[in-house]
């Protein structure tokens, strides 16, 4: 079972339904520590050139679905989130800090991982499939989002790497990053901004250990498992793992802002 945090949205995962361990592209799974590694300023981007996109030194083919902007492509790679002493570095850094203090696995190492140079080209498969986001639904539109090509686009939300991440091994991290949505530029939206979420795993025997006579209880209700689909949490799972959501959230406010 898993929470993920970006702000108050939660997700819930179990480890039991992961699948066996694949190799991320680029990520070295063995990482407990900070990746920074920033796309080269001289690859950032170029303006479409005939029926290709050049963009952080790959190029990519243009179909009916591009609809990525001059104007867009030209923010990619600036990384704002890793340019020492930016506000949203400083940000970063005092969220890294406070879960590197914190939370520490057996042997005193900092559980969670933290991924801040992804790249935010991904494909339609990681921004929306591996969330199991249905084929119809509205998030998908051309109208909301900046595609490459059909197989392509700049991420939505950090999450398009959450499949890659898991399935690589990890059962805690944080993902920093620049997401791009087509929202109409007003005082409180911009079609580049900034997300970082947290995603915690948890087996059986981590949610249950503090609780008396929890040997007995168990993270599903009884039914059927799919490859898409696991069973609904039992109500015991979900208040564990609610209550430890808002634990990690409050103490995390109360570091960046203060108490009160």
């Amino acid at each position: 079972m898993a929470m993920l945090w970006k702000f108050m949205r939660v997700a819930k995962y179990s480890k039991t339904a992961l699948s066996p361990k694949v190799k991320v592209r680029g990520i070295p799974t063995h990482s407990r520590h900070s990746s920074s590694k920033s796309a080269p300023s001289d690859f950032a981007a170029s303006a479409p050139c005939s029926n290709t996109v050049e963009l952080l030194g790959k190029s990519y083919p243009q179909d009916d679905y591009s609809n990525v902007t001059e104007k867009i492509l030209s923010k990619v790679g600036k990384n704002l989130h890793n340019r020492k002493h930016h506000p949203l570095w400083l940000i970063k850094e005092q969220v890294k800090e406070h879960f590197y203090k914190h939370y520490l696995g057996r042997r005193g190492t900092p559980l969670f991982s933290v991924y801040d140079g992804l790249s935010p080209v991904v494909t339609v498969q990681q921004n929306f499939d591996s969330l199991l986001i249905p084929q119809n639904h509205a998030s998908r539109r051309r109208e909301d989002n900046y595609y490459l090509n059909r197989d392509h686009m700049l991420r939505a939300h950090t999450s398009a790497h959450q499949w890659d991440l898991i399935h690589s091994g990890l059962d805690a991290f944080l993902a920093v990053g620049d997401v791009y949505r087509r929202d109409t530029i007003d005082n409180t939206h911009y079609p580049v901004f900034h997300q970082m979420e947290g995603v915690r795993l948890f087996s059986c025997h981590e949610l249950f250990s503090s609780i008396k006579d929890g040997e007995g209880l168990r993270l599903f209700e009884q039914g059927h498992r799919t490859a898409h689909k696991q069973e609904c949490h039992t109500m015991e799972a979900v208040r564990l793992v609610e209550f430890n959501l808002k634990q990690v959230l409050t103490k995390l406010m109360t570091h960046i802002f203060g108490d009160g």
